[in-house]
């Protein structure tokens, strides 16, 4: 079983890694194809492609320009302790212990414009490039038509041990739109997070990202390797709701936020 996880626009290369053990991305020749087509494009074009201030543009293009395939402790960072924002406070990998980051490799796989896929320690230099952005390459018009089959033929190797496949979809509908379900061999269960707001269950996006990353951590913990020892989940006031959920739809619901 695999679970996907969007990235962080937020990085944290400051805070040292607490582990050692890294390795090297699958699609770095993919990646590099990439970074020659964003090194073409000045701050400004930059600035309007992805929507950024000529500030954020302009750290994103000499990220462009430092970029390299060689992935060493001085340019890079394990991934999952890379990524900081909202579905990364809910994991808290920066707390997981070896043994579990070890688990996690094996069955998280974190979606990425520009990596296309990257396992927690998978080695990552900075970059800003969100799986949606209309990015024109050789190959199409945007990072979907670039990735293609690629991402769900990569998940499909990754699965082919299992007698029933199974993926679970913790990323959001941009990214989870990268895997070509086409060619996708696995069932997928999606991972559904409600508040009760205003009189009614509603999906929050702060509090959905959070309650992914949450969930990933629970399968760390609990090292899940079928979709019903998910319904067990009950971080931080979510509790499975048997009654709204469906076989590949998991509907997890909470009263009010702690």
């Amino acid at each position: 079983m695999l679970f996907l996880l969007s990235p962080a626009k937020t990085l944290d290369y400051d805070t040292p890694a607490h582990v050692s053990t890294h390795t090297r991305p699958v699609f770095v020749d993919e990646a590099a194809e990439l970074i020659d087509v964003l090194r073409r494009k000045t701050p400004a074009e930059i600035a309007k492609l992805m929507s950024l201030s000529d500030a954020l543009a302009t750290l994103n293009v000499g990220r462009y320009a430092a970029w390299s395939t060689r992935f060493t402790a001085a340019n890079s960072k394990q991934a999952v302790l890379a990524f900081n924002g909202d579905v990364y406070e809910g994991l808290q990998a920066r707390t997981l212990s070896a043994a579990q980051l070890d688990w996690a490799q094996q069955h998280l796989v974190i979606l990425s414009g520009l990596y296309g896929v990257l396992r927690p320690l998978d080695r990552m230099q900075p970059y800003r490039l969100e799986m949606g952005t209309r990015l024109a390459t050789s190959r199409g018009k945007d990072l979907y038509a670039f990735w293609g089959p690629r991402i769900a033929e990569h998940l499909n190797e990754r699965l082919k041990a299992d007698a029933s496949p199974v993926v679970v979809n913790l990323a959001s509908e941009e990214y989870f739109k990268a895997v070509d379900l086409k060619i996708l061999k696995a069932r997928v269960v999606h991972c559904v997070f409600e508040d009760w707001k205003s009189g009614a269950w509603k999906l929050i996006s702060f509090h959905a990202k959070r309650a992914r990353g949450l969930m990933a951590r629970y399968a760390i913990e609990t090292r899940a390797l079928l979709p019903e020892q998910l319904q067990g989940f009950d971080r931080e006031g979510y509790v499975y709701d048997a009654a709204a959920s469906g076989r590949d739809r998991l509907v997890f619901r909470r009263r009010a936020a702690p």
